[in-house]
């Protein structure tokens, strides 16, 4: 039996049965995370000592008949902007490098309050800023799939991780697809959920009104069963909903026979692969044949998604990053005569160029004479394209698109062209303005063999939606 081909509820039942325990299990983890991570670099820290212990922690109650929850000796990496006390939190760059979290992120206390085991932490576009996962200052990380591909970012380590069976489950960030888009390029399921859903107590924050934590996995189920775990209101987090917990695996029935669907024009035009097109339509028909009903529909202000996004998480993102000036938080440098230097030279050294990038494009659009033009204006576009989603879902149930306008790109191919990068986030950054639900399925591949990702979206708080109709398609490939 290879364990670590098996999915999380797979494990889960092997424990039932007696056929596995908890050691077993983290040991092959483990030793995966050694064998496959030499070439695909999508771990940061690798948690043995301390996985191993928990393991012995928790089979010892399974042997107990103490009755645990689904996540019990379920191991789990987690994306490094996610606090984890006693172990190091980098946000994949030279500024948090030696960072030891003190605490743990909300999300972090339930995996572990459900005994989920954390096994690593997962590599990253610095501070969550990047497409590709280029943007590391300690490595790049490659895509399982095809090695010469990029595995998507921001979340492109616990993408990789899932898809190379290095882990059965990840937590990734999603502030504008980061989440959804490394989930398609690395053929996996990722859910960005709505905002306020999952607490971002103890997220190191990237743009504060975007920023969500979800769940990566490598089938629906597995999804729905995570993000079970972690959602949930938060006093820690005054953005957390107050709405009562939701069992997210009840939702998984595989029937759409009535429901309606929604496929915007605009996320099928210009700049989308004919390839990937063609697997999405392919998979929308797989459902209409199962009942749903499909129509074309329209979301006209989508096009300004993209540049009010990296309007407003560049604001957000100079002001959250303000505080790393080498004397309250981060690297300090050793070259400086006053606290000017203290300042400017600590952030040029402990800054990579995509991060220091958005600053200087966040800054300027909050200074005086420009938050009228830039920042503000981008904020009124921000209403409208959620005025239009909870127009459409007043006469759709879900929207579907593509994930992203094409599969995964050869490594550094996009690196030096900022813009051409970020037209990879064309079809999630509205999603994430709007506050709304999607997550990321596999529904083809291209002629290269490179994974494609369906888009299912969904209105606030409806995930049972979403992953009803995410599991139909997917039972009906299997």
């Amino acid at each position: 039996m290879d364990i670590c081909r098996l999915t999380a509820h797979e494990i889960r039942e092997k424990y039932h049965q007696k056929e596995l325990t908890v050691v077993d299990v983290t040991k092959a983890y483990i030793e995966k995370i050694k064998q496959e991570d030499e070439k695909i670099h999508a771990i940061i820290t690798v948690c043995e000592e301390e996985a191993l212990k928990q393991a012995h922690e928790v089979q010892a109650l399974f042997d107990q008949g103490e009755k645990l929850g689904r996540m019990a000796g379920i191991p789990i990496v987690i994306k490094d902007n996610i606090c984890t006390k006693g172990i190091k939190t980098t946000c994949a760059s030279k500024m948090l490098e030696n960072f030891v979290s003190p605490y743990d992120a909300t999300v972090i206390e339930k995996i572990k309050k459900e005994h989920a085991i954390i096994i690593a932490k997962a590599n990253m576009d610095e501070f969550a800023m990047g497409g590709s996962t280029e943007n590391s200052a300690f490595f790049k990380t490659k895509n399982p799939v095809n090695l010469s591909k990029v595995p998507g970012g921001s979340s492109g380590g616990s993408a990789a991780a899932v898809s190379s069976s290095m882990a059965p489950v990840a937590l990734g960030s999603d502030t504008g697809g980061s989440i959804r888009q490394p989930a398609s390029f690395c053929g996996i399921v990722g859910m960005k959920p709505t905002y306020g859903l999952v607490s971002r107590y103890g997220l190191v924050a990237f743009a504060s009104s975007l920023d969500q934590i979800g769940p990566m996995t490598k089938d629906v189920e597995d999804n729905a069963m995570l993000l079970t775990y972690i959602a949930g209101h938060d006093e820690h987090d005054t953005t957390s909903s107050k709405k009562e917990n939701v069992d997210y695996t009840k939702a998984l029935t595989a029937d759409v026979k009535g429901l309606k669907i929604g496929v915007p024009k605009e996320f099928m035009g210009e700049g989308v692969n004919s390839e990937v097109k063609e697997s999405v339509l392919k998979a929308i028909d797989v459902l209409k044949a199962k009942g749903a009903v499909v129509e074309e529909c329209s979301l006209p202000t989508a096009e300004y998604a993209l540049p009010a996004y990296y309007i407003i998480a560049c604001a957000e993102a100079s002001s959250n990053l303000g505080r790393f000036d080498g004397i309250r938080y981060g690297y300090r440098t050793k070259n400086f005569e006053n606290v000017h230097d203290i300042f400017a030279n600590s952030r040029t050294e402990g800054f990579g160029p995509e991060v220091k990038r958005r600053i200087l494009l966040g800054t300027y659009v909050l200074s005086s004479g420009y938050y009228d033009a830039y920042y503000k204006k981008a904020q009124k576009v921000r209403t409208v394209i959620k005025q239009e989603f909870d127009k459409a879902f007043q006469k759709y149930d879900v929207l579907i698109t593509p994930t992203a306008p094409t599969t995964a790109f050869d490594i550094g191919s996009k690196i030096n062209n900022p813009l051409e990068m970020y037209l990879s986030d064309l079809l999630t950054v509205s999603i994430n303005i709007a506050g709304v639900p999607a997550i990321s399925i596999p529904c083809g591949e291209d002629s290269e063999g490179l994974p494609i990702g369906m888009q299912v979206i969904g209105k606030h708080f409806d995930e049972e939606t979403i992953y009803r109709v995410a599991y139909t398609y997917e039972q009906s490939e299997k």
